[in-house]
Formats: structure tokens, C-alpha cells, sequence
């Protein structure tokens, strides 16, 4: 049996149209829907086959007047939601929904000190199904774009007991991979200092990237980013979806016949991005580039 603590076990998006994103998603990733509403909430899990991912709902009426907009949250299983609330702040976190029992669980929703948002959960309701992370329908990779990548992992090494990983060879220097329970999980790297605040982004594995794309584009999303390859056969591309939420997909492509997208014009100075800790270079920095592009300092 898999020890879920420090791992990422559950993925909320919040958004301002529930009905649409639960067919947007459908459509895209392959996830099912399934009420698991209460009386005091009402909420959608999204389902790989029968067993729930993550879920849905409407972004709270009070968060829209604050400004926040819709958006993924991951949450990090802990032992004790109240104990790494404490331990959170004492670290130079924020908390913006302290430890609270809701209908997965009793849960805290956090910033780290750079400010990134994610969740914690203790006691996670929903009874996930054990699954290869790098199946069609899983989250198969956590990506923070951190504003101090070595001073981030340092934090969440801290606070969940997090690993590093060895960096290979070519990889980018702020690039962090990080494990737990000796599976590698996610990465941390700073981002270029034109983008916006820094934030994690969630990679959801699909069968075939090209069609998952195509799905993203007829169903209102924008394909921002790739699609671009990674060492092997593996495919990734950063989207967003018709109400506003960023969000990645990785998988293996069938053909891909359309040029990348590179919308997010604070990637273009250096002519890509980071995943994995490469850096993928878009097709028109191919032609200029002659060794592996880096982040400017």
C-alpha cells in the first residue's frame, strides 16, 4: 500500500461555469462526471473510468469579488491539516482557508511564501483507485514556476518531506525535480521574471495529444504553448480552458501537422520553456539556435 503523505491526491478546479468545463474536460481529457453534491455544496467529481481524479465547482462568489479567477488547485495529503497549517506559517507561508472539514476531507488552502497557491487535505474522502501516474486520465506531473526555485524547494522540502531529485545533464540549472517515497512526482524551476505571479500547473495525461488539442481548440480552449516533444515519445502542451484556468496535457501524438503555439509572450525571449528541467526550444527558435536556450538572469 502506497503511503499518500506529501503526495498530490486530489485536483479542484474552481471555475464560473461548471456545466461547461465538466464537457469541456470530458471532452479533452476523457474524465467522466459524477454528482457528489451535499447540502451545503454543490460539486462535480470528475472520474477516470470509476474511480474520482479531482472535482468541480463553482468559484466562490466572495473569491470573484477579491479578483480571483478560475483556476486548479492541487491538494497535498498530510496527516494533520491543523498541525501543517501551523507548521506552514511558520515557514513564511499564508493561509487563506484554514483548516477546515469540508466534503473531501478536512482541508486548508495555502500560499507558499512566494506566493504559489495549492491545498492540503487530511483524511481524503473520496477513494481514489491505485494507478500508474503515467495512465490516460491521471495528473502525471506537478510543475511550480517558482520566483526562487532553490528558496521554493527548500520550503515544500520543509513542509512535506519532499526529495530531490539529481538533475541531469542539460537540464536547466533552476530546475529541481522532486520525489517522494522515491517516485518523482513534479519539479520546481524559476521562472523568467516577466511572468506572471508564480503559480502551479497540473499535466493531464491523454492518449493521443494531437486529438486532445484539437478537442481543446473546437471546445473553446487555447493551446498557448507546444505542442512540443520530450526526450522519448512523450508530447506536452500548456493550455487554457474556455473560462480562463491554465491547465497542461502530456501524452503520446499521432501526427502533429500544426506549428506550435507560443501565445505567452514572456517564453518568447529565450525561445522556450521548461518541463521535466529541458528546455523545449518552439519551432522557429530551432532554426536559430545552436545549443540548448537558458533563462536570462
Amino acid at each position: 500500500m502506497i503511503d499518500d503523505q506529501g503526495r498530490f491526491v486530489w485536483y479542484e478546479l474552481l471555475t464560473t461555469d461548471v456545466a461547461a468545463a465538466r464537457k469541456f474536460y470530458g471532452d479533452v481529457v476523457g474524465w467522466g462526471a459524477q454528482d457528489a453534491s451535499t447540502p451545503k455544496i454543490a460539486y462535480t467529481q470528475l472520474m477516470a473510468a470509476t474511480a474520482p481524479v479531482g472535482g468541480l465547482m463553482e468559484l466562490p462568489e466572495e473569491g470573484r469579488k477579491m479578483g480571483a479567477t478560475p483556476r486548479w488547485v492541487g491538494y497535498v495529503a498530510v496527516d494533520d491539516a491543523d498541525a501543517a497549517t501551523d507548521r506552514l506559517k511558520g515557514l513564511g507561508g499564508r493561509v487563506y482557508v484554514p483548516a477546515t472539514d469540508s466534503n473531501i476531507g478536512r482541508i486548508a488552502v495555502i500560499a507558499d511564501p512566494q506566493m504559489a497557491t495549492l491545498g492540503m487535505v487530511a483524511g481524503l474522502k473520496p477513494a481514489r483507485a491505485a494507478a500508474a501516474p503515467d495512465q490516460p486520465l491521471q495528473v502525471g506531473w506537478h510543475e511550480l514556476l517558482a520566483a526562487n526555485s532553490k528558496q521554493a524547494f527548500a520550503f515544500y522540502q520543509e513542509l512535506f518531506g519532499w526529495q530531490p531529485v539529481h538533475v541531469e545533464p542539460g537540464s536547466l540549472d533552476s530546475y529541481q525535480s522532486f520525489a517522494i517515497g522515491g517516485a518523482e512526482i513534479g519539479g520546481i524551476f524559476t521562472k523568467l521574471a516577466r511572468a506572471p505571479l508564480p503559480f502551479w500547473l497540473y499535466y493531464f495525461n491523454v492518449a493521443d495529444l494531437a486529438v486532445a488539442l484539437q478537442r481543446v481548440k473546437s471546445g473553446g480552449g487555447r493551446v498557448v504553448q507546444g505542442p512540443n516533444a520530450l526526450p522519448g515519445d512523450s508530447w506536452i502542451a500548456r493550455c487554457i480552458d474556455p473560462q480562463g484556468a491554465m491547465f497542461a496535457l502530456q501524452g503520446r501524438s499521432s501526427p502533429l501537422v500544426e506549428a506550435p503555439a507560443n501565445e505567452l509572450g514572456w517564453t518568447t525571449e529565450w525561445g522556450g520553456f521548461a518541463s521535466r528541467g529541458r528546455v523545449v526550444l518552439t519551432s522557429s527558435a530551432k532554426s536559430s539556435a545552436k545549443s540548448p536556450a537558458k533563462p536570462k538572469r
